[in-house]
């Protein structure tokens, strides 16, 4: 229970500082403000990957949990608790940021940090984008963390720089999901176009750690 209640923590944590970020400094709106939710959401994951990691190896998304099982590293039973814990924890930590924009009054707090397909972006591009970075981020996560070959005691800051990048490059077509769990929270709260397209910040990011794992099953694992 103790690995469970590690991942809703590590969710919410990752929630409350990433969207946080956006939400109190004003949103995505310039490359200042990308680069400070995009390190907002990798410090998140370097923090809890050294908090949590000996409990729980610090998935904190969904995404991951199941390359994780693809890639034979975790059983099916453990990883659909993950799983179920680490939207729990997101749900508390949107619920932690509204309760917070509820009663604070600030003209620059925005929204509440929710994945929608940016102006200009078809449903297709948003779907891919999501595909594809969710495929590179679940990638670095597999190799980091490969008990022979991965980065040891640095695969946390490998993996929060990883997802800085993938941040600062998806920021402005979707908001970056890369994690379905991180999407639901603020969705409930959002409504709107945000719940209508969860779908995508759902399905999409699965697709890619399904690919990330086949792919590191082909160049990661010894023969």
């Amino acid at each position: 229970m103790k690995k469970y209640l590690a991942e809703m923590v590590g969710t919410m944590v990752l929630v409350l500082m990433g969207c946080g970020s956006a939400i109190f400094n004003g949103g995505c709106g310039t490359p200042a403000q990308v680069l400070m939710v995009a390190v907002a959401f990798g410090l998140s994951v370097v923090a809890m990957a050294y908090t949590i990691g000996g409990t729980s190896g610090c998935h904190i998304n969904p995404a991951i949990t199941l390359g994780c099982m693809f890639a034979g590293r975790i059983s099916n039973k453990d990883g659909m608790m993950y799983m179920l814990f680490q939207v729990i924890g997101a749900i508390i930590g949107s619920t932690i940021l509204w309760l917070l924009t509820s009663n604070i009054d600030m003209a620059y707090a925005t929204t509440t940090g929710a994945n929608v397909c940016a102006s200009g972006v078809s449903i297709v591009g948003g779907f891919v984008a999501e595909v594809v970075f969710t495929f590179v981020f679940v990638l670095v996560v597999l190799g980091a963390t490969d008990a022979k070959r991965g980065a040891g005691q640095f695969a946390g800051l490998a993996i929060g720089l990883s997802l800085i990048l993938v941040h600062i490059v998806c920021i402005p077509i979707t908001g970056t999901s890369v994690n379905p769990a991180r999407s639901i929270g603020p969705a409930l709260f959002e409504g709107g176009a945000a719940l209508s397209q969860l779908w995508i910040f759902i399905i999409a990011p699965f697709i890619g750690a399904f690919l990330s794992a086949c792919v590191w099953k082909i160049i990661g694992e010894n023969k």
